[in-house]
């Protein structure tokens, strides 16, 4: 495997002065490895790509025939920070997210609302990509549609027939499951447990496990000519085509959440390496479910996953609106990717207690250098050589390890949940660090450098999960200025009653406040305010 500082090192993973850094922190950098836990060998494994330097990644999209619910974008957001990550350790990476614009849900609600399949999946599919822009998922290569993959679809079919691995009957094609000798390796289930998941009352169909890899079409249901006659693509083969084009037959990664491993990735998996004889996907990675606290019969609470069928699900759209999108986002990422993600008030209300954390810090920081964190600020990187042999030569070393300590988290399975956690040990260090100087009466220009340099890497390590980068979309309150203006009155009415020594009133403004989830920060150079 070829080290990431062989490949197109940035100035964040190499420093002009990395020969004067701490010995500690360089050492470890050169030995730290990626492992990736495989759904297939259920085990963790040293990341080796295909082709030395480059990684390919697919990720079930969604199926569009209704709006996303946040259960939707927990793939997306997981890969699009995985995707930053391994760029940012050198690796070039093509990332392909489907959308599965043709399926029997789609055909159903084209039915029901009597408008054309098509209308409704363009329409739904605008949905899904203005939600993944507000989310801030900005690094996905392609995003191929079924419908424009027919060819390549029966392409797959004919060579899987021609190799004796399907079979036609009556307008459809059906993938043998018994000439597959390794099917159910994945799910690691046995064929006859999964003969009773099977429908044995399709045209044709020989055993009950075997799956439609083509369909015939019904008179009112949109269809495509084939050699079989009009019909339209089973729903497991359009992922194989469509990944296979646009990564090769054998690629890197491929991603979806644990509901889709079995039959989806199964079927994918049988149909693709029976195709070509050749491995499909080294990685497999299933991200938990999204889980939701409801009202059982008896009026207790219980935890039940996010599903359609049970009618629980969370629009995005309407979280982005209420909490922010850059909530959401590092909400979804505070847990392991293999993990269930929780969806309660209590979970929210944490994530934006800790979200906010970061947000002091910055502010913080802005006031004491007159200027917000841009990417002109010099980091902790840079600035290290001048601090390591004087005074603050220990909190440069601290930064430094801790920033060591998040790339070692990352290079354990992804494990965003981990990482971020050593971002709050690095944000408190910072705090720390100013208090411990006093450093927002003293003023002195070498502990400010130092501060705002240690708040510059943390925020560049923000960066590489997705977090607090420019422009990153947010649902702003409505009447913002307006809540602003009512705010400050509120917080000169405050001060006026300490002055005057009315603290019953000062305090009632505060605990008022506090009721609604606002909270007020009394600061050497004034009060703020800040929701959560």
């Amino acid at each position: 495997m070829r080290s990431c500082c062989s490949r197109r090192c940035n100035d964040y993973d190499r420093p002009p002065h990395a020969d004067k850094l701490n010995s500690f922190a360089r050492a470890k950098a050169h030995i730290m490895t990626l492992r990736v836990y495989n759904t297939l060998t259920k085990k963790k494994e040293l990341f080796e790509p295909v082709k030395p330097g480059k990684v390919g990644i697919y990720l079930c999209g969604m199926t569009v025939y209704k709006s996303p619910h946040i259960g939707h974008m927990v793939g997306p957001v997981i890969f699009d920070a995985i995707k930053r990550y391994l760029t940012y350790k050198g690796y070039e990476v093509t990332w392909v997210v489907n959308i599965t614009d043709v399926d029997d849900k789609l055909i159903e609600a084209s039915k029901k609302v009597g408008q054309p399949m098509q209308e409704i999946a363009e329409k739904y599919t605008r949905d899904y990509l203005q939600t993944l822009r507000l989310l801030g998922i900005d690094t996905i290569d392609k995003m191929p549609k079924a419908t424009d993959h027919i060819a390549e679809i029966i392409e797959m079919c004919e060579a899987l027939i021609g190799k004796g691995h399907a079979y036609a009957a009556e307008g459809n094609v059906y993938f043998d499951v018994t000439k597959d000798p390794d099917y159910g390796k994945l799910s690691h289930r046995k064929v006859e447990e999964q003969e009773t998941t099977g429908r044995v009352d399709a045209a044709g169909k020989r055993y009950p496990a075997d799956f439609a890899l083509w369909k015939a079409s019904k008179a009112d249901e949109p269809y495509w000519d084939s050699p079989w006659g009009r019909g339209r693509p089973g729903w497991h083969i359009e992922c194989s085509a469509m990944s296979m084009k646009y990564l090769g037959q054998t690629f890197d990664m491929h991603g979806g959440g644990m509901d889709l491993m079995f039959p989806h990735h199964e079927n994918e998996l049988a149909q693709s390496e029976s195709a070509t004889g050749k491995e499909f996907v080294k990685y497999w990675m299933h991200n938990g479910l999204t889980r939701v606290r409801t009202k059982a019969r008896g009026g207790e609470w219980q935890v039940e996953d996010m599903h359609a069928s049970s009618g629980n699900m969370v629009p995005v759209r309407e979280l982005i609106e209420r909490h922010g999108a850059d909530l959401m986002r590092y909400f979804l990422i505070s847990t392991h990717y293999r993990r269930p993600i929780e969806f309660t008030d209590e979970v929210i209300a944490a994530a934006k207690k800790g979200l906010s954390v970061f947000a002091r810090l910055f502010d913080r920081v802005q006031r004491l250098t007159g200027a917000p964190l841009t990417d002109d600020v010099q980091d902790m990187d840079r600035t290290a050589a001048g601090l390591l042999e004087g005074d603050n030569g220990e909190f440069a070393r601290s930064v430094l390890n801790l920033k060591m300590k998040f790339l070692e988290m990352m290079d354990d399975d992804f494990n965003t949940a981990g990482a971020i956690a050593v971002m709050h040990e690095l944000a408190g260090e910072v705090n720390a660090f100013i208090e411990r100087h006093n450093i927002e009466h003293n003023k002195q220009p070498e502990l400010i450098t130092a501060a705002a340099a240690a708040a510059q890497s943390l925020r560049k390590l923000g960066l590489v999960l997705g977090l607090f980068r420019p422009g990153f979309a947010k649902a702003e309150p409505k009447d913002s200025d307006f809540v602003d203006q009512l705010m400050k009155l509120l917080i000169e009415i405050r001060a006026n009653a300490r002055k005057d020594k009315n603290f019953a009133l000062a305090d009632t403004v505060r605990k008022g406040l506090e009721q609604i989830n606002v909270t007020l920060e009394d600061r050497a150079d004034g009060t703020i305010w800040r929701r959560g």
